[in-house]
């Protein structure tokens, strides 16, 4: 098993609120979102920066964010979408993701300070379900 939580979910080894698979990538809400719904998309390969991240699979891990950032509004009510990842600085698991955050005007996001949330009970469970359900229908 690999000590990287993030190869643990795209295995399987480690639970998470999955709410996308493919064979490049794994999308799953993040334990403490920024805002309700927040999704990471991962590589299901180990790959820790974006310029590591082999031409093979750039496509197909920004065609899924894409993806995800499409359904997010209408599946939760949001105006629009926040996209980004960071490289190494701030990068809290070590292994490449990009954040897709819902966003709504006025939501007190402001620059780069990222306040975070918690869900109530099976809430996660209900945004994930939601969001899998969005996801499959596209």
């Amino acid at each position: 098993m690999s000590t990287c939580v993030f190869c643990q979910i795209a295995a399987g080894e480690a639970s998470a609120h999955v709410v996308a698979r493919t064979e490049h990538t794994v999308a799953f809400l993040d334990n403490r979102p920024v805002f309700k719904g927040h999704v990471l998309v991962i590589p299901t390969d180990h790959v820790v920066t974006l310029p590591e991240l082999p031409d093979t699979v750039l496509t197909p891990f920004f065609a899924e964010v894409r993806r995800i950032a499409a359904v997010i509004p209408d599946v939760l009510d949001a105006q629009g979408t926040f996209v980004a990842m960071n490289n190494k600085v701030s990068q809290s698991v070590a292994h490449l993701h990009c954040h897709v955050v819902p966003r709504t005007k006025g939501d007190g996001l402001r620059g780069f300070f990222w306040p975070r949330v918690r869900y109530a009970e099976g809430e996660q469970a209900d945004y994930a379900a939601r969001l899998r359900g969005a996801l499959s229908q596209v």
